[in-house]
């Protein structure tokens, strides 16, 4: 057999895999393309629910909840927004389908069970900070906000009652605005939500150990810190939420990597595969180089 003849043996799986893959990538954006129309066309009732926040915190200071738009184009570009997310919201069940039928013929029955779990968490996490967002965060950043607003007695917005001149500074959201904010403190708490379902799986991988995470906590708490800062309005109630949310979803993952090493320990042990010097290499595998190149008799001190 010549050389291209195994060329052209080889390459066959390979044009199988990327045509199938084609196959895959074309039916998720037609599953895509159907949910934007879905939820363009409902784009009004989906917007409505997205300002309910909103409209509960101006209703609790007395206020009509009243968006405008600044351009003409706006209300249009407001519902694509809203068909791009809930498009994706609504295919992603089915596209997460099509990624697992093309991943999973070349995985063993063992990864099939271990990588399915994670599948399964990812959009239920990030369904679960998105919702968290909406129904907590949302309303106290929105409370802090319109905080700045100042009122008389019969709902007129004034500089002070020491002040005569009456003037307004009263709250006329841009809907494209508004809608932009929402969008990112959803999609920011449900990617932050991810956190256990990427360690776990990295640990799975064998890429982290809890008792790395555990060593690097105060930096993860300082990390944290930054995050809190920088996705959240600048006030001390919603940053402590966040902060107190991630950490605990930090040490969750610390408890599951761990369970995933006591898995794998007890797998081993049954197998008769593990040893007790298995441990420490399973721990720091770096570390265990760097000592070994400190105690080879070859490397001495040539000055």
């Amino acid at each position: 057999m010549s050389d291209t003849d195994e060329i052209d043996d080889s390459s066959a799986p390979l044009i199988e895999h990327l045509a199938e893959l084609r196959t895959r990538l074309i039916h998720s954006v037609i599953a895509f393309l159907i949910g934007m129309v879905i939820c363009f066309t409902i784009a009004t009732p989906i917007f409505n629910f997205l300002t309910d926040p909103l409209c509960q915190v101006l209703a609790s200071r007395g206020q009509d909840c009243d968006l405008i738009f600044i351009s003409p184009q706006e209300g249009f570009f407001v519902a694509i927004k809203i068909s791009l997310l809930g498009g994706f919201m609504l295919a992603f069940p089915y596209i997460a389908n099509q990624m697992w039928r093309f991943v999973a013929p070349g995985l063993y029955k063992s990864e099939k069970g271990a990588f399915l779990p994670f599948l399964v968490a990812s959009p239920f996490m990030f369904f679960l900070g998105a919702a968290f967002a909406f129904y907590v965060v949302t309303p106290l950043a929105y409370d802090f906000f319109l905080g700045f607003q100042q009122f008389g007695q019969g709902g007129e917005a004034v500089v002070g009652e020491e002040v005569r001149q009456g003037l307004s500074v009263v709250f006329q959201g841009s809907a494209q605005e508004y809608l932009n904010l929402t969008i990112k403190f959803i999609v920011a708490f449900g990617l932050c939500f991810q956190l256990p379902v990427l360690l776990t799986l990295m640990g799975k991988a064998g890429l982290v150990s809890a008792r790395g995470l555990k060593d690097v906590r105060k930096y993860a708490v300082v990390g944290i810190l930054i995050l809190a800062a920088l996705v959240t309005p600048p006030d001390v109630i919603t940053q402590v939420i966040l902060f107190t949310v991630v950490y605990g979803l930090y040490e969750v993952s610390i408890f599951l990597v761990g369970r995933v090493e006591r898995e794998r320990e007890e797998k081993l042990k049954e197998e008769g595969l593990w040893f007790e010097d298995d441990e420490a290499e399973f721990d720091d595998p770096l570390m265990k180089e760097f000592d070994e190149g400190d105690d080879d008799p070859g490397m001495v001190n040539k000055d």
